[in-house]
């Protein structure tokens, strides 16, 4: 584990000399990229000092110890505050996603179910975006298609944090877990004899990643324009200004309408574009390697369904780590610190078993 961790101080050191350079503030992007390295081994870099000094301690309070039995007390303690650091250590060393210090690029789309699904998806935007403002985190609709309920048949939005941090209080860190399909078990408003159907929307959750980290040849691009549509008030419908863009070499299709300008709309679509094609090389891994690793939480079958919404019995359940709790109105209205705490440990145990001893 240490072996690992003596390169990390070096790259710490190159950081803070790179984040003094007034030249890397002329460039957001770099800026933006080194900040959030930097802020993710501020930690790995305070405790293995920490450890370092404790372990100094120890050693000198064991020579003593023979000499003046106080310091037998005191090596005791340094012992134990020794291991609550290999601990913790072993925590923030533990292999990861290096995307996990990213914003997020969250979509939702409407699955079974016609217009219950699409009131469902709104229930999970809305469930999403106060979680959100809960944690003081930015959320942003990029492109959405209503429903004249007011539910959504797709909506896409951007998750930003203020600051860089924690990885794990990151919103892709902590998004990610989000992604497959969600299945809720109600009455539908659109039901007039009370029976209670079952319909599904799927969440998909990519890392908002900066434009020098993708690699997009413009001759891979098919660019559509075409007129906006839906709810969005009369001036969003008076230009062509939606962009629809195709990557050619895999297929993926990406459209904003939200914008007024096809510019705008433009430079949302190659953000979506480039938080997919990111989010299909991670999957394409992921499947690689599933004979040899298949993981707890992440699953790499993304239609695979991860959590039922039971609102007779105020139930929610994440059937990945077997999480049950009947606090659904409370989840709904955006708490959802329960299930992001058990999701997270359930990873973090998967990605310890898989560290080198």
């Amino acid at each position: 584990m240490f072996e690992a961790a003596a390169g990390l101080r070096e790259e710490f050191a190159e950081l803070e000399r790179v984040l003094a350079d007034p030249r890397t503030h002329s460039d957001i992007a770099t800026a933006r990229r080194v900040g959030r390295r930097y802020a993710e081994l501020t930690p790995v870099v305070a405790a293995l000092n920490e450890y370092d000094a404790v372990t100094g301690d120890l050693g000198a309070a064991r020579e003593l110890a023979s000499e003046d039995p106080s310091f037998a007390v005191e090596a005791a303690e340094l012992e134990e505050r020794q291991g609550v650091l290999m601990e913790r250590l072993a925590r923030l060393l533990a292999p990861r996603d290096p995307n996990d210090s990213a914003d997020a690029i969250v979509e939702i789309k409407s699955g079974e179910g016609g217009e219950e699904s699409a009131l469902f998806a709104g229930d999970l935007f809305r469930m999403y975006a106060k979680y959100a403002e809960a944690r003081g985190w930015k959320v942003e609709v990029l492109d959405s298609q209503e429903t004249d309920l007011g539910g959504y048949k797709s909506v896409t939005f951007e998750v930003t944090s203020t600051k860089a941090g924690d990885p794990d209080q990151m919103p892709y860190g902590v998004m990610k877990f989000e992604g497959g399909v969600h299945r809720v078990q109600r009455v539908p408003v659109t039901e007039s004899q009370g029976r209670i159907h079952t319909s599904a929307a799927g969440v998909l959750v990519m890392p908002d990643v900066e434009d020098a980290e993708v690699e997009i040849n413009d001759e891979d691009l098919r660019i559509d324009v075409y007129r906006s549509s839906g709810p969005g008030g009369q001036g969003v419908n008076t230009t062509d200004s939606a962009v629809r863009i195709t990557h050619l070499p895999t297929g993926i299709v990406v459209s904003c309408q939200n914008e007024r300008s096809q510019l705008q709309n433009k430079e949302q679509a190659m953000r979506m574009l480039r938080a997919r094609l990111v989010q299909a090389a991670e999957e394409a891994a992921a499947s690689a390697a599933a004979e040899a690793r298949r993981s707890q939480v992440r699953t790499v079958d993304r239609s695979e369904r991860i959590r039922t919404y039971n609102f007779p019995e105020n139930r929610i359940a994440d059937h990945r780590i077997g999480f049950k709790a009947y606090n659904l109105d409370q989840v709904l209205a955006g708490d959802m610190s329960a299930i992001v705490t058990a999701l997270q440990e359930a990873d973090l145990a998967e990605r310890l078993s898989r560290a080198p001893s």
